[in-house]
């Protein structure tokens, strides 16, 4: 039975990044003795609450198990506060859909290989992709002198060419993913710190 007098965890909430998720929440202070957390979940095909990988553990975050990774189901959890018998109330997060809901990290730049009137970049995607997916890379790239005007590739290469550029000049640049799904669904990663180079 739910008490009164555990109070329940607060600032419950769905971490995810580069489609690794967890549930996080605020720890419940009690004046003595050790609070527990119990998390269970359910999917929006079985409406049951299951256990996770999380019953009676001391943490304050529970990471999501591999067999909630598939990205298009929508799971939504929910977390309580044990302490000895006493239980609080359960806290549900809202419903979470991976392909809708994760922060995509920057591509990292593995290489840039420098020429008179080009660059050559090599980046590496922030998560493995999924059959089906297809990864853009926006570029944006500047001359250094002249930040304001900034010019844009769009490509779904992952070695691709910035050309017809001055000689002997600094550019900038910051890429940022897309990932289009197969329901056409878009998602716009963060942008990379910008990396100057030399022709």
């Amino acid at each position: 039975e739910s008490s009164p007098h555990l109070p329940a965890p607060k600032d419950v909430m769905v971490h995810s990044y580069n489609f690794r998720s967890s549930l996080r929440w605020s720890p419940v202070k009690v004046d003595r003795g050790l609070v527990l957390y119990t998390v269970h979940f359910k999917t929006g095909a079985f409406n049951e609450w299951d256990e996770m990988n999380c019953t009676r553990i001391t943490q304050t975050e529970c990471s999501l198990p591999w067999t909630l990774r598939e990205r298009r189901w929508t799971v939504v959890l929910r977390v309580r506060a044990e302490l000895g018998t006493v239980t609080s109330d359960w806290v549900e997060t809202d419903p979470f859909v991976a392909e809708k809901n994760t922060t995509i990290g920057p591509p990292k730049v593995s290489s840039v290989t420098e020429s008179i009137d080009s660059l050559l970049i090599n980046v590496t995607p922030p998560f493995g992709a999924e059959a089906g997916d297809i990864l853009w890379y926006h570029v944006f790239y500047w001359e250094n002198a002249t930040s304001t005007t900034k010019k844009e590739i769009k490509t779904t290469n992952s070695l691709f060419k910035i050309t017809n550029l001055k000689e002997s000049t600094l550019y900038c640049f910051r890429i940022q993913v897309e990932l289009m799904t197969y329901l056409d669904a878009k998602l716009l990663g963060l942008q990379s710190a910008p990396v100057c180079c030399r022709t």
